[in-house]
C-alpha cells in the first residue's frame, strides 16, 4: 500500500478544487498499476465529490448546497462563523471519501469526472487529504 497525506489550500471562500492532477501525479510516483484509490478528507467539515469542472457544474455544486444547507443561524452547532452548522452537515450530502480504480496507473475515471474536493468552511483555509493506493 503506498499512501501520501497533500495538502490543500482552499482560501476564505467556499470552493471546489479538482485533485484529479495531484492523483495523477500520485499514482506515477507510486509506480501505480492495478489497483484501488481510496479518497479520503480527515476533516468534519469537507467532502469528496466526483463532477464535472470547468462547466460550471462546481458552482452548480455549491449553489445547491447554499440552498439545502444554508450558511444561516438554524444550526445548533454555533462556533466559528456565522452558519458554520451547516458546514458539519456538508459531509452527508458530499461524503468524505471515495474509491476510484486504477487500471495501468491511471485512475478509471468517465470522461468528464474529476475528484474533487468540496470545502464550504471559510474558517480553515487549508485542508488535507488522504490518498491511498491498495494494489493487489
Amino acid at each position: 500500500m503506498h499512501s501520501e497525506l497533500i495538502e490543500i489550500r482552499t482560501g476564505s471562500e467556499e470552493t471546489v478544487v479538482d485533485l484529479t492532477s495531484r492523483i495523477e501525479r500520485f499514482l506515477t510516483d507510486a509506480g501505480a498499476g492495478d489497483g484501488l484509490l481510496h479518497v479520503f478528507v480527515p476533516h468534519a467539515t469537507a467532502g469528496i465529490a466526483l463532477i464535472e469542472t470547468g462547466a460550471g457544474s462546481d458552482s452548480d455544486l455549491l449553489a445547491q448546497l447554499r440552498e439545502v444547507v444554508p450558511a444561516d443561524d438554524r444550526w445548533r452547532h454555533r462556533h466559528g462563523s456565522a452558519g458554520h452548522g451547516r458546514d458539519h452537515v456538508l459531509p452527508a450530502f458530499v461524503p468524505p471519501s471515495t474509491t476510484i480504480p486504477v487500471l495501468d496507473g491511471r485512475p478509471a475515471l468517465g470522461t468528464w469526472q474529476s475528484v474533487c474536493l468540496v470545502d464550504t468552511n471559510v474558517d480553515n483555509p487549508i485542508r488535507s487529504v488522504r490518498l491511498s493506493l491498495l494494489t493487489g
